[in-house]
Parts: structure tokens; sequence; C-alpha cells
């Protein structure tokens, strides 16, 4: 099995930055890879739920994990967002993300059809077993209806040796708790959400796949790395001051509050593809004001 100190540390879920006129604006991406390297992030997560799979093409998908793979040329850990509702499609994604040189891929739980847990088992059993990449499985039921329940999981990293790993969603530090024990102390668990990141360290979480850190990267990872490094006091006071502008990124549908915050930032276009729809003049006024706050911390 992986060792799961490869998932230690703060891993983005990238945004996926667009033109004006609504492609895929490389140069941008280039700048977010470069910052987050720099600033020290572990991993990079193209092509998940903040990075707008939804809205690309499949050809679009695999472009942005090429581009970031060989971008990232090995300084950080490359997880692509590689899962769909569809099993066959799954696998077909997969494939052609381990063909793109990933690390590993992060597998949503099927949405809509909402499978029972034998289904899940099933599900990312055939899809593990077709990749040399490690598997990070990833639990997320206010998006898709569904719990990866933590007998499940230990079900699966039992008989899948590259299923490592979970990015835990639900909105329930608890759930580390119940999946460590489940799981055994070798599977990597991952916050799935930046405000809960420090009660999810304190359980024994390892990381965090992180939404804010697209924006404040070295804040983040300072943050986890107070924790490890038993200055607690900082952890809490980082945590605090960071718990605003974290709580901002989900005022209004994401990714939308992050892109305005980086177009903000002069990073990338503030531009989403339909059925995503920029922040309200309301949404703006807040982010302005928290990152103002923010300026130089």
């Amino acid at each position: 099995m992986t060792s799961p100190t490869r998932f230690d540390g703060i891993f983005t879920a990238l945004v996926t930055p667009f033109t004006a006129a609504g492609a895929i604006d490389w140069a941008a991406l280039d700048r977010l890879v470069v910052q987050q390297i720099e600033a020290g992030i572990a991993g990079l997560v193209p092509v998940g739920t903040t990075g707008e799979a939804a809205t690309l093409s499949e050809a679009e998908q695999l472009a942005v994990i090429s581009h970031v793979v060989n971008r990232a040329d090995g300084a950080a850990y490359v997880m692509a967002g590689a899962g769909t509702n569809d099993t066959a499609r799954t696998l077909d994604t997969t494939r052609r993300a381990t063909e793109a040189g990933v690390d590993g891929v992060l597998l949503i739980t099927p949405y809509y059809n909402r499978p029972s847990q034998e289904g899940l088992v099933a599900h990312f059993t055939a899809v593990a077993t077709t990749t040399r990449a490690d598997v990070m499985l990833y639990s997320v039921p206010a998006r898709t209806g569904v719990t990866i329940a933590a007998e499940t999981a230990a079900e699966l990293s039992r008989s899948c040796g590259n299923i490592v790993a979970i990015k835990e969603a639900g909105g329930d530090p608890g759930r580390v708790t119940t999946l460590r024990a489940a799981c055994g102390p070798d599977f990597a668990v991952h916050c799935g959400d930046d405000g809960l990141a420090l009660p999810f360290y304190a359980l024994g979480a390892c990381g965090l796949t992180s939404v804010l850190s697209n924006l404040r990267p070295r804040d983040v990872v300072r943050l986890h790395q107070a924790w490890r490094s038993g200055d607690h006091e900082t952890a809490l006071a980082l945590h605090d001051h960071l718990a605003p502008l974290a709580a901002a990124m989900f005022l209004e549908p994401s990714p939308g509050p992050v892109k305005h915050a980086l177009a903000i930032e002069g990073l990338i276009e503030d531009k989403l593809r339909l059925p995503m729809m920029p922040v309200s003049a309301a949404a703006d006024r807040h982010l302005r004001s928290l990152m103002g706050q923010a300026t130089g911390q």
C-alpha cells in the first residue's frame, strides 16, 4: 500500500480559468500552478468540482490534466478528478488520466443514480483494478446524495491495494474517528471543508483538499504546518483568521466566489460557464471587505 505520508499537507482543488470568450486560459492556469508550488502546496487537484469539470468537454478535461502534470513536473502530487455517475465513463476517464501521468485520481460517489453501498463497492473496485494510480475516494453527500460508509471504505481498502485515501466532505469531524477505526492508521483521511480543517487534523486527518488555497495558499499551508509541529496556538490563530474567508468561498455556489476573489487580485478572469453564474453585488462587497482585512496577514 502506498504510504499515506504522500497525502500529508494541502491539496488545492484547482479552479479552471477561462478567457473572456470562455476558452481555457492556459497562461492563467500556469500562473496558478506556479503560485501553488511556490507556496508549498503538496498536491494539485485539476478538473474536480471546483474546476468545473461538469462543464468541460472530455477533451478539455484531459488537456487540463496533462497541462497540470507537465507544469508541476514532479514538484507537487497531481490527483485528477476522474469520477462520474457512470462506471464505464469513469473507467475511461481514469484510464486517460493515468496515461497522462497523474499520481492519483479522485473518485466521487456516483451522483443522481445514488447507488447502494454494494453498488459503491462494485463501482470503485471496477475502476481501481484498472489503474496503477492511487485512488482517493470522495464522499460528499450534499452534492451526490450518497455517503461512503466507513465499512465500505474499509472493504475497498482491503480488497484494492491502490484505494488508499478518502476525501471526507460530509461536514462531520467525527467521521475521521469512524473512518480511522474501520480502515486503520495507514488509510489517509483528507478534510474536504476548509472551515473544518483544524478539528479534522486534531482527530487524525493527514491533510486538506482546499478551495481557499487557490486564493491563500501560504496561510492554508502554514496552518497545517503549525498543527503538525505542535504549535497549536498559531494553528488556532490562523484558523480564526481564515475562517471568515473560508466561509465566504461558499456564500454562493462554488466556484463562483473563489473565482471572483482570484479575479479581484488580477490572477484570472471572472468567468464561469453556465449554469454557474458570477457572484452577486452583495457577495462582491463581502469578499472585498474580507480580502482587505486579510491583506498582509
